[in-house]
């Protein structure tokens, strides 16, 4: 059997996919609420900057991976207006439902897909922009995911990943305390699961840190990748071009 972590615990790499599906089964119907409580908020600003890095323009392409409750979609439906167009894909069932239904609730009827990130059901060279968030560091084997992005991106196109990474280390010892005492009791008291963001915690720390998803990037076969430090490294955007 082949070994991967799930959080800090090894498991068989065919049974990562199922326990992290089992984390976003627990968490979705609270998952915004518990954005917002974890981050104060922080992760609206975060997502505003990818938008805002991402540069749309009306008419183009975008495939949302890891979308979930659809706060990307719906802003880069906003930018590509209704010449463009914006797919909505997660690979976790209860979570992509959320997000259909409140895009659906606000009048944005866009194209959603049941997919895995390591076998996009998408023709190669379909996309002008890929958008990851929050969604990569739960993939099992990242370097796949990545090509895959690569295959169904133009030349040219643009591959936004926005993620938790290794914050500046004078915050690491308060960081850490908050993850691992803060977290997992919000998480039990809004959404009554503590173990769901025990590994939250774990997960983050088991990510490659910047210079190393910048690396990796480049191997998947984008040319260019600049790596933007969000509130001290404790997230980063990582913005490629696809050669």
């Amino acid at each position: 059997m082949t070994q991967t972590h799930f959080g800090f615990a090894s498991v068989d790499e065919k049974d990562k996919a199922r326990k992290v599906r089992g984390v976003f089964d627990s968490v979705a119907s609270r998952y915004d609420l518990m954005n917002d409580l974890m981050s104060g908020g922080m992760h609206r600003a975060w997502k505003a900057y990818t938008v805002a890095v991402a540069n749309l323009k009306p008419g183009e392409q975008v495939l949302d991976i890891a979308g979930g409750t659809g706060d990307m979609a719906r802003a880069f439906a906003r930018k590509v207006g209704a010449s463009g167009l914006v797919v909505h894909t997660d690979i976790n069932e209860a979570m992509l439902r959320q997000g259909r239904d409140r895009l659906t609730d606000e009048g944005l009827l866009l194209p959603t897909s049941l997919a895995d990130a390591e076998q996009l059901p998408f023709k190669s060279e379909s996309f002008d922009l890929v958008c990851v968030a929050f969604g990569l560091r739960n993939m099992t084997h990242k370097d796949r995911a990545l090509a895959e992005m690569a295959r169904v991106l133009k030349p040219g196109g643009r591959l936004l990943v926005l993620e938790f990474s290794k914050v500046a280390e004078p915050l690491r010892k308060p960081y850490d305390w908050y993850s691992f005492n803060v977290l997992p009791r919000l998480g039990q008291w809004i959404a009554g699961d503590a173990d769901s963001y025990r590994y939250l915690a774990e997960s983050i720390r088991m990510h490659p840190d910047q210079a190393t998803l910048k690396a990796m990037m480049k191997t998947a076969g984008f040319g260019h990748v600049d790596v933007h430090n969000l509130s001290a490294g404790l997230v980063a955007l990582h913005a490629g071009i696809k050669c």
